[in-house]
C-alpha cells in the first residue's frame, strides 16, 4: 500500500456513521485525514465529524460501490454491510479491512462458529440449522442465536422450554450450550497490513441481565496472571486463524473449571474497548486507523485503571433525550462522559459510555456505581 495517508490526498472511507464511526473520527480529526462516512441518516452521530458523509444504505451494493471508490482505505463500523461490494472494490485495487472474505465468516454467527470448530478453537458446543428445530434433542435451557443479524442483545434468546422455540423467525440460527461460567472476558487484538500484532489488556464484563448487554467493563480483569496470559494466547489464535487487517474484539467465557472458551468476535472497534480512550497508552479507534492505514501500532498498555458504563436509555422513555444528572457525575473526579449525539432516546439503546478512572480497579467499580444510580438516559416530557 503506498504511504499517503498524511497527503491532502489521502482519503478514508467508513460504512456506518454510528457511535463507533464518531469515535474514530477522534483520530481523523487530530491527524487531519480526509473522512468519506456513508449512514442512512444525516442525523449519525458520524455525520458532523466527517470530511464528506454520504447518504445511502451500506446494505446496497450500488451505494457501497459509489462511495468505495472515492477512497484509498475502506473500513467499517458495523458488519452488516454489502459484502459482495467490499469484494469487487478490493478486486478494484481498493484496501478494505477488514476483508470481504474475513467479513463474510465473521457476520454470520453459524459460520463464526463452525469456523472455530475447524480450527480447533475451543469454543461452546453447538449446532446450526436452517430454521428454528423443535426436534432438537437437547437439554433445556440452552442458547438460541440468529445466525446473522443480531446486536447489542437482539438475536439471542435462552431458551428454557419448548414453547420457547415456537416463538422464535424461521431463519437460520444456532442452538448453543448454556457455559457455566465465572467470568466473561475480552481481549482486543490489533493487526495491520504487515503483520504486526498487539493485543490489549484482557477486560471483564458485566452484563446487564434484561437487556442482555455489557452494563460494565473492567480493566484490567479481575483475573490471575495465568488467566490472563490464556486469554490473551487465545485471542492470538483466533486473530492468526481469521488473518484480519484491523481490530478484533474476541468475546470469551472463563468457565468454573478455569478453561477459556470463545464466545463470538467483532472485527471492528468495540465496547469492551472504549476504556481506552482514558486508561491506554493508544485507545482503540487510533489503534483501528492505525491498522487499516498500515501504520505502525501504538502502545496498548494501560496508564491507569479504569472501568466503562454504558449508559443507555432508560425503560419506559422514548422521545428526544435528556442525560438526567450528567452535572453531577462530571463534578466527580476521574469521571468522564462520552455523548453520541444521538437524538432519539429509546430503551436500552445505547446513547452513550462514562469512564471512571482510578489507581485501584476496585475503587473504580464502586465509583462506577454511583455513576450509573447517578445519571439517567430519559425522554423529554
Amino acid at each position: 500500500m503506498e504511504q499517503t495517508y498524511f497527503s491532502s490526498d489521502f482519503r478514508l472511507g467508513i460504512l456506518g456513521g454510528g457511535q463507533l464511526g464518531k469515535m474514530m473520527l477522534y483520530t481523523t480529526r487530530k491527524w487531519d485525514i480526509q473522512t468519506y462516512v456513508m449512514d442512512n441518516a444525516e442525523t449519525a452521530p458520524a455525520f458532523e465529524g466527517s470530511t464528506v458523509f454520504f447518504v445511502g444504505d451500506i446494505m446496497n451494493y450500488d451505494a457501497v460501490m459509489e462511495m468505495g471508490e472515492q477512497v484509498d482505505v475502506l473500513t467499517i463500523e458495523i458488519e452488516n454491510v454489502n459484502v459482495q461490494a467490499l469484494q469487487d472494490l478490493e478486486d478494484k485495487g481498493i484496501a478494505v479491512s477488514p476483508s470481504a472474505s474475513v467479513l463474510n465468516l465473521i457476520r454470520n454467527k453459524s459460520r463464526q462458529k463452525e469456523f472455530y470448530r475447524s480450527q480447533n478453537i475451543p469454543t461452546s458446543p453447538f449446532e446450526t440449522y436452517d430454521s428454528p428445530k423443535m426436534d432438537h434433542g437437547r437439554e433445556f435451557p440452552f442458547i438460541w442465536k440468529s445466525a446473522e443479524g443480531g446486536y447489542d442483545g437482539k438475536g439471542v434468546k435462552v431458551i428454557r422450554n419448548q414453547d420457547d422455540l415456537k416463538e422464535l423467525p424461521e431463519q437460520p440460527c444456532l442452538y448453543e450450550d448454556m457455559i457455566d461460567f465465572d467470568l466473561e472476558l475480552a481481549v482486543i487484538v490489533a493487526r495491520n497490513a504487515s503483520g504486526e500484532m498487539k493485543t490489549y489488556p484482557v477486560v471483564e464484563m458485566e452484563f446487564h441481565p434484561e437487556a442482555n448487554q455489557v452494563e460494565y467493563v473492567l480493566c484490567p480483569a479481575r483475573i490471575s496472571d495465568d488467566i490472563s496470559n490464556k486469554a490473551r494466547e487465545v485471542a492470538l489464535k483466533v486473530s492468526e486463524a481469521f488473518n484480519h487487517v484491523g481490530l478484533l474484539a474476541v468475546e470469551m467465557f472463563l468457565t468454573k473449571d478455569g478453561e477459556i472458551l470463545v464466545n463470538e468476535v467483532a472485527p471492528r472497534p468495540h465496547n469492551s474497548g472504549h476504556y481506552s480512550i482514558e486508561g491506554s497508552m493508544t485507545d482503540q479507534f487510533e489503534q483501528h486507523i492505525r491498522c487499516v492505514c498500515n501504520l505502525p501500532l501504538g502502545d496498548t498498555e494501560s496508564v491507569i485503571s479504569s472501568v466503562m458504563v454504558n449508559l443507555v436509555g432508560e425503560e419506559n422513555h422514548t422521545g428526544n433525550v435528556i442525560y438526567d444528572g450528567i452535572e453531577e457525575i462530571l463534578s466527580m473526579p476521574g469521571v468522564t462522559p462520552h455523548i453520541y449525539g444521538k437524538k432519539q432516546t429509546r430503551p436500552f439503546r445505547k446513547m452513550g459510555h462514562v469512564t471512571i478512572v482510578n489507581k485501584d480497579i476496585n475503587e473504580a467499580r464502586k465509583i462506577a456505581e454511583e455513576v450509573k444510580k447517578k445519571i439517567r438516559v430519559i425522554a423529554a416530557e
